[in-house]
């Protein structure tokens, strides 16, 4: 191969590599500047965030250390808080002892509570010299939980002492309990012997020394006053009996008398009573109150005989009176009057047994409350009938038929209720429900039958002059003194039937008793 040799290179082409050899030296140096300036602008960079970061930091940590002291001062704060509360409850516990102690008085618990009570004020006095000098707990979640535990320990005794004091209220109220209880027992004894003294001879002492001729209406009065008394007595003792049983009192008394409104509950006792009333009247116009057997003395002779029966029965109690004579005709009287008002299925609900029907119909006489309370009260009818025959002429006995309107001449109202009840528009016309206790008449003198009534309203013209009102009553006056001038009467009941203009129908309904209808 032929080499080359140096003097075959021109001086043209050296210049030209020579050119080409700065272009690129140049080149590569610019290229070396530019990279050193990025790397300097990112250094620089660099640098300023981190500098950047750093104040960041700076303010951060500032920012956390002042929400680290406000929240230690709430925390601080609130264990103030809860110190203050816990020694209020401390002291109202305290304050309730000293209550407590006062009544029974206790002075060792008076004077704890107090020693206490003042321990607290000074702790309270404690905690406002620590609030005022900002000298706060240095572990404020120990004290909180320490003051929330004192708080509960406080009220804990509170509730305890209010406990006791509760006891001895209830104690307290218990005592006054059994004290009422015992006066009730007394006013009950008491009421039973005021009771047991009217019902007895005793208060028919008006009428000892009394002699036949000087027989008056307000004899017969009195000792149908009591006879009534005594009636309620038993009805009474009837429908405790009735509760006692658990008896459905409604469906008994709608038995007796149907359809009746009644304008308080109370009031359906009056239908017992009348119940009671119509059956032991039952024949009390036959001079030996239809007893079978029962012979009578001569019609000359009876009025004496009839009130020698009276003073023998009035002052001897029935139950002594039918020990000794067992075989009378007061005894036959209660047997069967017994056995007719008491029903089996009432006596075998009230006892649980027939035992007094079986004493009875066996010709003895039980010894029991009941059956002497029932005895109290027939002996009452019983005189009241030899009384009657007493008189001559002798009494009559009548009762007022249901829907009868009212007269104050012959009936008295057992529920004065239904004049207390007036409308102005639409008269009144209180109509009789049932009669209660019997009327009686002894010669001109009326004793008016006593009636439950009720209310019938009718669209009526008033009357529109006091004349025509006065002309009604003076009519009723008037019936009055021709019952007592005329005669002819059936000496045993009385029927009157007055026809007087603009008096309407059945204003008047007189009859004898003769059952219970």
């Amino acid at each position: 191969m032929e080499s080359v040799k140096p003097s075959a290179v021109t001086p043209s082409k050296k210049l030209a590599r020579s050119f080409a050899k700065v272009l690129h030296l140049r080149a590569l140096i610019g290229i070396a500047s530019v990279d050193g300036l990025k790397n300097a602008v990112s250094d620089a960079n660099l640098k300023d965030e981190a500098n950047m970061g750093k104040t960041t930091l700076n303010w951060s940590e500032s920012f956390n250390k002042d929400d680290d002291e406000e929240f230690q001062e709430r925390v601080a704060q609130e264990a103030l808080l809860a110190k203050l509360f816990a020694s209020i409850s401390i002291v109202k516990a305290a304050y309730a002892q000293i209550q407590y102690a006062q009544s029974p008085f206790d002075p060792d618990g008076i004077e704890a509570a107090d020693q206490l009570l003042v321990s607290e004020l000074k702790n309270l006095s404690e905690l406002k010299q620590c609030y005022l000098k900002k000298q706060f707990d240095p572990s404020p979640e120990t004290a909180i939980l320490a003051a929330e535990s004192k708080e509960l320990e406080g009220v804990i005794k509170t509730y305890e002492i209010m406990g006791k004091k509760l006891e001895s209220q209830v104690l307290l109220k218990d005592s006054e309990i059994m004290f009422l209880r015992e006066k009730l027992e007394e006013a009950n004894k008491h009421n039973k012997s005021i009771e047991k003294r009217l019902n007895q001879s005793g208060q028919l002492s008006v009428l000892d020394n009394l002699h036949i001729s000087g027989l008056s209406p307000s004899h017969f009065i009195t000792v149908l006053r009591h006879t009534v008394r005594s009636i309620r007595s038993f009805v009474r003792l009837i429908v405790d009996e009735m509760r006692s049983a658990n008896w459905d009192i409604d469906a008994a008394v709608d038995a007796i008398q149907k359809d009746v409104v009644y304008w308080i509950e109370d009031h359906k006792c009056f239908t017992i009573e009348s119940f009671v009333s119509m059956e032991m009247f039952d024949a009390f116009h036959f001079p030996n109150f239809s007893l079978p057997n029962e012979s009578l003395p001569d019609r000359n002779k009876r009025q004496q005989w009839f009130f020698g029966r009276f003073n023998e029965l009035k002052s001897m109690k029935a139950k002594d009176f039918l020990a000794e004579k067992p075989r009378s005709s007061f005894a036959k009287f209660c047997r069967i009057k017994y056995l007719r008002l008491v029903h089996p299925k009432m006596e075998s609900s009230f006892f649980g047994n027939l035992s007094q029907r079986n004493l009875l119909s066996a010709g003895e006489f039980p010894d029991t409350a009941f059956f002497t309370s029932f005895a109290e009260m027939a002996k009452r009818v019983y005189l009241l009938h030899c009384l009657a025959f007493s008189f001559e002429p002798q009494a009559s006995i009548f009762q007022i038929g249901r829907g009868c309107r009212f007269s104050d001449v012959y009936m008295e109202s057992v529920n004065d209720e239904m004049f207390l009840h007036s409308d102005q528009t639409v008269e009144s016309d209180p109509q009789v429900a049932f009669t209660v206790v019997p009327g009686f008449r002894i010669g001109k003198t009326v004793i008016q039958c006593q009636v439950y009534l009720s209310q019938h309203q009718t669209k009526v013209k008033k009357f529109t002059s006091m004349k025509q009102r006065k002309g009604k009553d003076m009519a009723i006056a008037w019936l009055s003194v021709l019952w007592g001038l005329t005669s002819g009467f059936d000496q045993w009941g009385i029927l009157v039937l007055l026809l007087i203009k603009d008096i309407p129908p059945n204003f008047v309904d007189i009859r004898p008793v003769t059952g219970i209808v």
